[in-house]
């Protein structure tokens, strides 16, 4: 078979497999919504309702040791397989006690928490198949595929799940995810996912003990200063983007009506959408780390855009030009470490980064609230602390200490995009990567 022959082979298995993650991403999102909207309905509890977030997101970052030498040392389809499925019995499980009027608060956060799991293992699978199926030059394509199918799951999943729990119950939402898991298994059965080469580090880390491998991926990263550098940058935007997820609906709420603030987050998922889909068509540019910084410094300067005025059309600008530009962040970002990290260590590598990216989320969550009621708005009403500094440009009263946390996470966004270049290793990433990186071996 003709290297050509193979790249397209390639590149047809994993359209299949990305067709089948976003009918699963899709029918996951459904779901994940509708159970937050029982939970509330039966608590009326905000600490209930981000207890079960907190649900989806601790599994992946204790369990990523573990998923990252499961997925470098078994065979990668096997393990999507296997996720699939526990997702898909956990659902099951669900849909069962709540037909059967037995489905209680502590069964959603044993639920979402298995999916958590199987997440957990399923991700850094694909991603670490999706390099030995795609030519180098298309990996900034395919990250872009990849955030496209999570920005469709992001974007239509709420308003779909909200209409469906209305008119036909929970029941109907997570029979529909059941079915995306099994177009998602269907998918995975058909095509065939190569095994990659084993490199020298690879052959070396394979004699190594089990603690050892555990450890691997967090010791990878730390040993490469460029690799740390890049993390460190994601580290503040994933903490600027947690900010603006926890704050943009206060800040919309505190001068217009709920109505309003749907037609805000609707275009947040439109602004992702079509930065996806750009990504996808055009696949960054070739220096990979220009397109981090660039994006990065824009993604900054829309942050700020949304807390200048407190005008709707402004702020439903910003909301779209923010999501837009995050999507080439992360698509350059992904296609980078997967043409510098040997495909043979990806899942490894793939899971500690995943770890430690997700890390400055929580934390976002956790002093967004009172840094916001007990710091900055008190700070910002007519004469607070910060009014006479700030309020000439921003204004004073209700929602302008949000805005001032949104100016100044912007102005944080670009300052870190500048600097990123800046640091030396960061700059010579792409001039270390290997020319021709170990793939797959040969049918």
């Amino acid at each position: 078979m003709t290297s050509t022959q193979t790249s397209r082979r390639g590149l047809a298995t994993f359209g299949v497999l990305w067709l089948g993650q976003l009918v699963s991403i899709l029918g996951s999102g459904l779901t994940s919504f509708a159970l937050g909207i029982w939970v509330y309905e039966q608590t009326g509890s905000v600490t209930q309702f981000a207890t079960m977030t907190l649900c989806a997101v601790a599994p992946i970052v204790l369990l990523s040791p573990v998923s990252g030498v499961v997925v470098d040392r078994w065979d990668r389809k096997r393990v999507m397989l296997v996720s699939d499925t526990l997702a898909a019995l956990s659902t099951l499980s669900l849909m069962v006690l709540y037909t059967g009027g037995n489905l209680r608060l502590w069964h959603v956060y044993l639920g979402v928490c298995v999916t958590a799991v199987a997440e957990s293992f399923q991700e850094p699978a694909f991603m670490a198949a999706s390099t030995v199926l795609i030519p180098e030059r298309h990996l900034g394509r395919a990250s872009g595929m990849v955030q496209l199918a999570q920005a469709a799951g992001r974007t239509l999943a709420p308003p779909l799940a909200g209409l469906l729990v209305m008119h036909h119950g929970l029941s109907t939402v997570m029979t529909l995810d059941l079915v995306g898991f099994a177009v998602a298994v269907v998918t995975n059965l058909v095509v065939r996912v190569p095994r990659p080469t084993r490199s020298a580090q690879g052959e070396q880390q394979a004699r190594e003990s089990l603690g050892s491998n555990l450890t691997f991926g967090l010791r990878y990263i730390l040993q490469r200063r460029g690799l740390m550098g890049l993390l460190a940058y994601f580290s503040i935007v994933n903490l600027t983007l947690g900010l603006a997820e926890i704050l943009v609906t206060p800040l919309v709420l505190k001068a217009f009506t709920p109505t309003l603030l749907g037609q805000v987050l609707a275009c947040s998922g439109v602004g992702m959408l079509v930065g996806s889909a750009l990504m996808t068509v055009w696949g960054g540019p070739k220096r990979r780390l220009t397109g981090i910084v660039g994006a990065g410094i824009l993604y900054g300067v829309s942050l700020m855009l949304a807390g200048l005025q407190p005008s709707l059309p402004l702020i439903a600008a910003a909301a779209f030009l923010l999501t837009f530009f995050n999507a080439p962040i992360a698509s350059c970002s992904q296609a980078l470490w997967q043409s510098l990290v040997p495909a043979d260590l990806q899942g490894r590598v793939f899971s500690a980064r995943m770890a430690l990216a997700w890390f400055s989320t929580p934390v976002a969550y956790l002093i967004g609230g009172p840094l916001a009621d007990h710091v900055f708005e008190p700070a910002m009403l007519p004469g607070g602390a910060l009014g006479p500094v700030f309020g000439g440009l921003l204004g004073t009263g209700p929602g302008r200490g949000i805005a001032l946390m949104l100016v100044l996470m912007g102005l944080l966004a670009v300052m870190a995009a500048f600097v990123l270049p800046l640091y030396r290793p960061a700059r010579e990433l792409e001039s270390t990567a290997p020319q021709a990186p170990p793939r797959a071996v040969s049918p």
